[in-house]
């Protein structure tokens, strides 16, 4: 597999597992300004989902998402999680450690595979400042 396609599918995932999480920490939020929060930040990781699985189909390949058993854990941890505080503060707080995850990996990814091709660099700095500015705007819930 080249770097294209190991970036592409690193966007494609990160972008997926932020969809997941956060349509399901939508039907769990409480707070109306938080949940308008939530929506925004699901139609970007949406957004750029979409165009990571165009860029992977463009280019010929097929898209690796994430496993079901990452969905299940993610699902399940959410639940657990939240299950004792649904606050705006907390799940903020779970959503910024997630965030600086994928700061990490982005950052990481972008040294990695440094000579892939300009639109999909693009991409991969789109998402990389998405995430950095969801840090942000977070912290104003905590």
């Amino acid at each position: 597999m080249n770097g294209n396609v190991e970036l592409l599918n690193f966007i494609y995932q990160n972008s997926q597992m932020g969809v997941i999480t956060i349509k399901q920490l939508i039907g769990i939020a409480e707070d109306n300004n938080f949940i308008k929060h939530l929506e925004s930040q699901y139609n970007e990781y949406n957004e750029i989902h979409k165009a990571a699985k165009e860029l992977l189909n463009k280019n010929g390949f097929d898209e690796k998402g994430i496993s079901a058993f990452a969905k299940i854990r993610t699902y399940l941890m959410i639940n657990v999680q939240t299950l004792t505080d649904k606050s705006s503060s907390h799940i903020s707080e779970m959503l910024i450690i997630g965030s600086n995850m994928g700061i990490i990996n982005a950052v990481k990814n972008l040294k990695k595979y440094k000579d892939a091709e300009t639109e999909i660099l693009s991409l991969m700095e789109r998402l990389l400042r998405f995430e950095e500015n969801n840090v942000q705007e977070l912290k104003e819930f905590l």
